[in-house]
């Protein structure tokens, strides 16, 4: 209980960060991320295995992204028929398999979550771009459009300790070859990737096998 209470006032001063109207959304992620997580380590005493769900920004259908619900149903490997058909093309230009696919991500239902929770790296401002890439594809997969909510990355970045409020904007704006913004702008709600942001993509899902 003692532990629970800690980490709720956690979640409360991370939520507080953020504008009045997405305080509420961000708690409710962050809680059930929390309970999600200690599930799993109490399956793990337990002599069970659950997959890792580290990476929040699990979208669904006609949705944005969200959490899955604690104790979901059976996951099963991606196929083919269930990418869009931009997702699909993007893997043929850079001779991505779903093999690889299936390394990284499961689906559960019409929702694709992670498998993988390293980063394969330590550098705040290199996991905040990684990040960003990861979420564009799982959006990509589902939707077609390599693009990521700029508030969701900032969330995941909280969430794994790597968010850097003094660099934030310039992190982005070091890497704007890899997005079509130009110059990074404060109001800018969704990033999308370019040609080179598709091209660095593929080769982080490539180094995360």
């Amino acid at each position: 209980m003692e532990d629970l209470k800690k980490e709720i006032k956690v979640i409360v001063d991370i939520a507080k960060e953020f504008p009045e109207n997405l305080q509420q959304s961000c708690f409710e992620i962050l809680l059930r991320d929390f309970l999600e997580r200690r599930r799993r380590e109490e399956d793990k005493g337990k002599g069970m295995s659950t997959p890792t769900k580290t990476l929040k920004e699990t979208v669904t259908e006609g949705q944005g992204p969200s959490i899955p619900a604690e104790g979901g149903g059976e996951g099963s490997d991606l196929a083919i028929s269930d990418l869009h058909v931009k997702a699909r093309k993007f893997m043929e230009k850079y001779n991505i398999s779903v093999e690889q696919l299936n390394q990284l991500f499961y689906k559960e239902g019409d929702k694709i979550l992670p498998l993988f929770d390293d980063l394969k790296t330590t550098r705040t401002s290199e996991s905040q771009i990684r990040i960003t890439l990861l979420i564009a594809l799982v959006n990509a997969l589902l939707h077609g459009e390599f693009e990521a909510a700029v508030e969701e990355v900032r969330t995941e970045c909280q969430v794994r300790k790597c968010y850097d409020v003094n660099n934030w904007r310039n992190n982005f704006q070091n890497n704007a070859s890899l997005f079509d913004f130009g110059t990074y702008k404060k109001d800018l709600k969704t990033v999308r990737l370019s040609d080179a942001g598709k091209k660095e993509l593929a080769e982080l899902i490539a180094e995360l096998q």
